[in-house]
């Protein structure tokens, strides 16, 4: 067994005590410092991520290979990469890219399939001069999204 594949079984291993919290990343670089990336479906508190590096720090050996290992929860303002994270983000605004635009809107809905989101938009009237303001809603498959992020709002 290889060292990143050891690292991916303790991590496994260690994520089926945590069954809300799960994997977003995991980079093993040349020099042997192991990255992990947790979210989970209520947030990741620190204890987690502790749990999760005692989970792998306690069953590898420092004098059979030298490593670092940081772990970390995702980032504010990262992309989301799992149909996990569109669940854990109902109700929140997304800045989603897609091939021919950018659309921010409120995420209403996310299945295995695609998402939904609805905003209002300014648009001109059907009938007379002037704009209108109306509801748009459109549903996106996730095949469609090159990147969503969540906005953070104060």
């Amino acid at each position: 067994m290889t060292f990143k594949e050891k690292v991916h079984q303790l991590l496994v291993e260690g994520l089926e005590e945590k069954p809300s919290i799960f994997l977003i990343d995991l980079t093993i670089t040349e020099a042997f410092k192991i990255i992990v990336t947790l979210d989970g479906d209520a947030g990741v508190q620190l204890q987690d991520c502790i749990d999760i590096s005692r989970a792998i720090e306690q069953n590898l050996d420092r004098e059979e290979q030298d490593f670092s290992l940081e772990v970390a929860s995702v980032g504010v303002g990262s992309p989301l990469k799992l149909v996990r994270q569109y669940f854990k983000n109902i109700g929140r605004i997304l800045i989603v890219k897609l091939a021919t635009e950018t659309i921010e809107a409120q995420l209403i809905e996310a299945n295995e399939n695609f998402i939904t989101l609805a905003w209002e938009a300014r648009e001109p009237k059907k009938i007379g001069k002037g704009k209108e303001t109306v509801q748009k809603r459109q549903e996106i498959p996730y095949s469609d999204i090159k990147e969503a992020i969540v906005t953070v709002t104060f």
